[in-house]
């Protein structure tokens, strides 16, 4: 491979630059054509074989063929919902995206999101970003980002809407700053600072990891009338990503002989029962075994899980049937506490928090103060106001505080703690969550197609989001101190648009 930068010719050609890198790779010089090309775009000054194309495809004088497609798009969907509209069939659909687009997300399901937000789609679409493959804006409230292949036809290969909060006025955002830890890729830093931007939030931070170790960028502020800086050591409540704690803790004990995953949960479960004595562990894990959740789960402090379920838990689900349950998680919390003989914090701390090094994260019995954030929503005024200081009453359905580094770090790690044939089994599907392709592994939410798993969080005055690529581990945090979508965030650093 040469050292040496190479210039481009005057109009430089994307199907020589595509044979150059088959004839490197045949020569041997390369082991593969990812490696080929990855090194012609770095001999080129570009960092990626995708910057290199738009590059050349810009060079070239040509429109944005992402913006072409979303064009159509915007045009086709404004008016669905009329008397007069058709929904496009297949074919049509095939004609503007990709097969694998639509392998992810079928054509019924595209229509179905396109058509509930058919009003908003006839809005102007305003730009942010545009480049030959990609083209990022806003219209009426949703933010659109979109991605095209490089070849002819040019169809969309990613497409996402997520809303957007443009009410917010309130003075104490004017000047929002931010501060890093680590060495955050500049892909990250600019999607951070747009999220920021765009999705109305009091405060934001963005984690992930590299060879060198893990990285964050926080955005904003952790408490906006005492005007404090929001930074990476700040904590949040995680929400529904503590399940995958509490699963790792239940595949501990798997690991050690002390449970088996097919045992009824009955069987270890001496505080509460299940009223369905035949439901498993596995069930309770895959949120197949049917247990109710109970109407409140938050309140001012953790009491004693009978004083939140009774002491027997309903389960008047079908089991076998994804039905997503934190029921099932309150007695999964309760079994750990159980077989290890100490309360549920205490135990999960010795087999999850303390192995992987997260030192910064707790189960507090109320509203820890200290380096936590300050939960928000939106006020009818457009101003921020606090949420009710509250905690999860159901420690093992959603009851960590975290950083986003520590979360990072459990995502990293977590499959280390395990055998290896269990770390796969928590991976496996045990269960369809939708048509779309969702899955429900053992505590973890999958997406093959996507290549993704993890899970998300929501509850008084924050947001959580963990993603993780099934293919190499690799993973990212959101975290945000308002109740707003945040995984399409934490998407754009797992699978970028462009």
């Amino acid at each position: 491979m040469s050292d040496q930068p190479r210039a481009f010719p005057g109009r430089p050609n994307l199907r020589y630059l595509k044979l150059e890198a088959k004839r490197r790779l045949a020569a041997g010089e390369f082991g593969t054509l990812h490696d080929a090309q990855l090194a012609i775009a770095r001999e080129h000054g570009l960092a990626s074989w995708t910057a290199l194309k738009e590059f050349v495809i810009a060079q070239a004088g040509q429109p944005s063929h992402a913006l072409t497609q979303v064009r159509w798009l915007l045009a086709r969907f404004a008016g669905a919902g009329s008397p007069a509209w058709a929904a496009p069939g297949e074919d049509e659909l095939r004609a503007h995206f990709t097969g694998h687009f639509l392998t992810v997300v079928p054509p019924a399901e595209l229509t179905g999101t396109l058509t509930q937000v058919a009003a908003q789609l006839g809005a102007e679409f305003s730009i942010s970003r545009e480049t030959p493959l990609s083209v990022r804006g806003q219209l009426d409230g949703l933010a659109l980002e979109a991605a095209a292949e490089a070849d002819p036809p040019h169809r969309l290969t990613a497409l996402r809407l997520y809303p957007v909060a443009s009410r917010v006025s309130d003075p104490r955002t004017a000047a929002p700053g931010h501060r890093t830890s680590g060495a955050v890729p500049a892909a990250a830093a600019a999607v951070a600072g747009e999220s920021f931007a765009e999705s109305g939030l009091p405060g934001l931070v963005l984690a992930g990891a590299d060879p060198a170790g893990v990285w964050s960028v926080a955005w904003g502020w952790a408490d906006l009338d005492r005007g404090e800086a929001l930074h990476s050591g700040h904590r949040f409540p995680a929400y529904s990503i503590t399940k995958l704690i509490t699963a790792t803790a239940v595949l501990r004990l798997a690991a050690d002989g002390r449970i088996g995953l097919d045992d009824p949960a009955n069987r270890h479960l001496r505080t509460v029962r299940l009223a369905d004595g035949a439901v498993t562990v596995r069930e309770l894990l895959s949120h197949t075994g049917g247990v109710a959740s109970p109407d409140e789960l938050f309140g001012s402090r953790v009491p004693e899980l009978a004083e939140v379920t009774g002491p027997v838990l309903a389960c008047p689900g079908l089991r076998g049937t994804f039905e997503y349950s934190n029921g099932g998680y309150a007695a999964l919390g309760q079994l750990i506490s159980d077989i290890a003989e100490r309360p549920y914090p205490e135990a999960v701390i010795s087999l999850v928090l303390e192995p992987l090094g997260m030192t910064s994260s707790s189960f507090p019995g109320q509203w820890p103060g200290g380096d936590a954030v300050t939960g928000y929503r939106l006020a009818e005024d457009g101003t921020f106001e606090p949420v009710p200081v509250q905690v999860c009453t159901i420690p093992a359905a959603g009851g960590l505080w975290s950083t986003a580094a520590d979360l990072v770090r459990f995502g990293l790690g977590w499959a280390g703690l395990l055998p290896a044939g269990l770390a796969r089994e928590a991976l496996r599907p045990q269960a369809e969550r939708d048509p779309a392709g969702a899955e429900m592994g053992l505590g973890w939410l999958l997406h093959r197609p996507k290549d993704l798993c993890g899970h998300a969080g929501g509850g008084p005055g924050a947001a959580s989001s963990l993603l993780s690529r099934l293919s190499d581990g690799q993973t990212s945090v959101a975290l945000a101190n308002r109740l707003v979508p945040i995984e399409p965030v934490n998407a754009r650093l797992a699978r970028p648009v462009d």
